[in-house]
């Protein structure tokens, strides 16, 4: 099978619209509560809102690069999340995380063996493909936060 639609159809799975490992997604799960729930706080875990913005960055950062720009993302930024006070922010970034999400499977899906093999940005950060293998496996942890969080909100 081409790796490239390999890498694509697991992060359409995680992101967009499969249930094979988690039986859930990321957009079934943010699609499906509202921004009061999204931003409740329960004990000392990240709300919804948090792990969706967190997530959203590392896609909008690595996306950038996939379109040929230079990667501009730093990991102590990546909860840096702008107050979500209404119903209009939550949607907000709930549009933007499907949009990035999207336009991201659809990068992976063309790209090539030869992309795949070579240096991310810089040795140091390994290949394409290990990178695009930490997404996946970076966005269905936090995938299983959400779909807790999500069970302890809606059973209050």
């Amino acid at each position: 099978m081409n790796r490239s639609l390999d890498l694509a159809g697991r992060l359409q799975e995680v992101l967009l619209d499969g249930k094979w490992i988690a039986n859930t997604n990321f957009k079934e799960q943010i699609l499906s509560i509202n921004w009061e729930q999204a931003t409740m706080k329960v004990a000392n875990l990240n709300t919804i809102a948090l792990l969706t913005f967190h997530i959203n960055y590392y896609l909008k950062g690595v996306l950038q690069v996939l379109n040929g720009g230079t990667l501009d993302i730093h990991d102590k930024y990546s909860f840096d999340m702008p107050v979500i006070s209404n119903q209009t922010d939550w949607e907000t970034l709930v549009n933007e995380f499907l949009n990035n999400a999207t336009a991201f499977v659809n990068k992976v899906k063309n790209l090539n063996d030869e992309i795949l093999d070579s240096c991310f940005v810089d040795e140091k950060y390994g290949t394409y493909q290990r990178n695009l293998e930490a997404i996946i496996e970076h966005t269905y942890y936090h995938l299983g936060q959400i779909s807790l969080i999500r069970k302890m909100i809606v059973s209050k």
